[in-house]
Formats: C-alpha cells, structure tokens, sequence
C-alpha cells in the first residue's frame, strides 16, 4: 500500500517553499524590467488567457491586480483564438498574460499569436522557459517550480501564485507585498507541516462545495478542482458572496463545505453565511479560526492577505494526498488524464 509520503504529490508539493526562493532570487532583474514596461505602458484592460490550475491562478491574478493596480482583468477564452479564430480588435497597448506549466498547448500558442498581431504586449507565467509559448510571447516570467511528474499541479500552482505576487509588488511599487513574499517560504514550510484533520464527512463525500472571496476564490476553484482528479469527489466552489444565489438550497444535514476565508475586506459577511450553514446541519471545515464551523483547520497567525491563499493551498495540498489515499485513489494517476493537456 502506498504510503501518504510516497507519492509524488506529496514530494513535489513538499518543494513548493524552495521553489519560490529560487524563483525570486532568479527572476528578480527580469521581473523588474517587465515592471517597468508595464507601467510604462500605463494599460487600461488585462486579458488572462489559461486552463485548468493555471486558470485558477488567473482568478487570483484578476482580484491581486484589480485591488492593487485598479486595472480591469477579463479571461480572455483560448478558444476564440483556436477554433473560432476571432480577431482581438481593441488590444492595441493592452496585456493578455499567458499562464501555463508545459507552454505547450496549441489554443494558448494560437491566443499569443492573435494577441501580438493585434497589437498587445503578450507576457506568459511558464514553467519550462524552453517552451514554444515562452518563444511566442514578448516577456516571459519563469515559475522555476522545477521538474513536476504528478498529474496533480501543486508546487506549479504555487510557484505561479508566488509570481503574480511578485510581478505586482514590482508593478506597484508596494513594499507591504515584497515583505509578505520574503516571508513566504517560511510561510509554505509552517503550511506544509500542519496537518489537516479530514472530517468524516469528507471521507465518504460524493459531493462538497469549497467557498472562496477575492483573493481566496482561485485557491478554492483550485482546491475543488483536486478533489475531482485527486479524489474522486464532485466537488464545486462558489464565491461566498455568490453560494446563496441558488447553490445553497443543496446544502443540508451533513454536507460538506471547505471554506478558505479571505483575509481582507471581502471576509464581510463570511461569518453571517457560515452560521446560516451551521444551522442547516452542513459539515463545515474552515481553514482558519473565528468562524462558525464543525471543523477548524489550523492556519499560521499574521499572514498577509495576498499570500495567505498561497500557504491555505499548500496545506490543502497535503490534506487531499492523504484524502486520496484514504479512499484507495493513486493522487498521482487520476483516471483518464495526462499531464499536458494539448487543447485546440
């Protein structure tokens, strides 16, 4: 029987503290000349264009730079590019950032291309700077993550969170953000270490909701994602200003909701919702103390709000290869996928 340290999910993701440390000391002049460009630049719109985790991390990227940087962030769909080869009028002077782990998916390569013609400065988050969508773009941000076999992104994800962080500090000339990222790989190596109680409720699970605001929205869609491929268990997230628009009238006796609250103004409101779960029975495991929950998950005092999502991830991380293996799933070879995804 495979044990919880034997996977590469749990090795890889174990590496995610170290890979940020070398990403920052690697990127550091680079990150600083695109900074430069881009406020040069002074754009007013900022198009993501990604998949799977890393269209998560476009979430996180849409709440970072709008609150930071007072910029609109839209998803821009890879498809357009691909199969319904759309022009992209209007980008002239704007940004599409590109962000993936292979840099090797045709939709994106395709979107890059369309977005240059059109005028807009391409930038791309990629793992392998060797890649053919680190060739197609005009600045490329490495994530440095490093090697990752597990169909599971996990130090990927976060390393790609990590750059973000770091390209709007340098954007914004935010000194708060800098010092939250030197603390951050301390931050993931306390986050590894905690150990997530799994609730019953999670064990048996065929279904849960996972709940996010602002900057912890990506984390969740991310962590919702992996029950899917790790666990086997249809899990959704929802935005906690969002989950009592419909979403709610499922939410019952003992069903499972995962929560990661957001550590800024959108925690408004949070505690109310919870208590209005807690009534009806739900099964609730909050990542963090102060709420109305069944289970708290333990979370390191003092995080910032933007890399506070990023060390909530990691530990989650950790607690879905032990919920995988517990349900006599292999974290590292979901069902039915590959690691690329080469999509048209």
């Amino acid at each position: 029987m495979t044990g919880v340290q034997d996977t590469l999910m749990f090795r890889e993701a174990a590496e995610a503290g170290a890979a940020v440390c070398l990403q920052r000391a690697e990127n550091r002049a680079a990150v600083a000349d695109l900074a430069r460009t881009l406020a040069a630049g002074k754009p007013s719109l900022l198009l993501t264009c990604a998949r799977g985790s890393s269209d998560h991390a476009a979430t996180f990227a849409k709440y970072l730079i709008e609150t930071r940087l007072g910029i609109p962030v839209a998803s821009y769909a890879p498809s357009l590019a691909s199969l319904y080869q759309s022009p992209m009028p209007g980008l002239a002077g704007q940004v599409l950032l590109l962000i993936s782990q292979s840099g090797r998916s045709p939709d994106l390569l395709l979107s890059a291309e369309a977005a240059r013609r059109a005028g807009a400065l391409t930038v791309a988050l990629v793992n392998d700077a060797a890649s053919p969508l680190a060739a197609a773009v005009d600045a490329v941000v490495p994530l440095h993550a490093g090697p990752e076999t597990s169909v599971a992104a996990t130090k990927s994800y976060i390393a790609t969170l990590a750059a973000l962080v770091d390209l709007v500090a340098a954007w914004a000339d935010q000194r708060d953000l800098l010092d939250a990222l030197e603390r951050l790989p301390d931050d993931l190596e306390a986050a590894w270490h905690v150990e997530w109680e799994i609730p019953q409720a999670f064990a048996s699970a065929r279904n849960l909701f996972v709940l996010g605001r602002g900057l912890t929205l990506g984390v969740a869609a991310e962590a919702a994602l992996k029950f899917k491929e790790c666990c086997a268990i249809h899990g959704e997230a929802f935005s906690l200003a969002e989950v009592a628009h419909g979403p709610m009238a499922l939410v019952g006796p003992g069903f499972p909701l995962l929560v990661f609250p957001p550590f800024d103004e959108a925690r408004a409101g949070a505690d109310a919702l919870l208590a209005d779960f807690a009534a009806r029975g739900a099964d609730i495991a909050v990542a963090g103390e102060g709420f109305a929950s069944t289970h708290p998950l333990p979370v390191a005092a003092g995080l910032h709000p933007a890399t506070a999502p990023i060390a909530m991830i990691q530990s989650f991380y950790r607690f879905a290869n032990r919920l995988s293996l517990m349900r006599g799933l292999d974290p590292d070879r979901p069902p039915s996928l590959a690691k690329v995804t080469k999509t048209r």
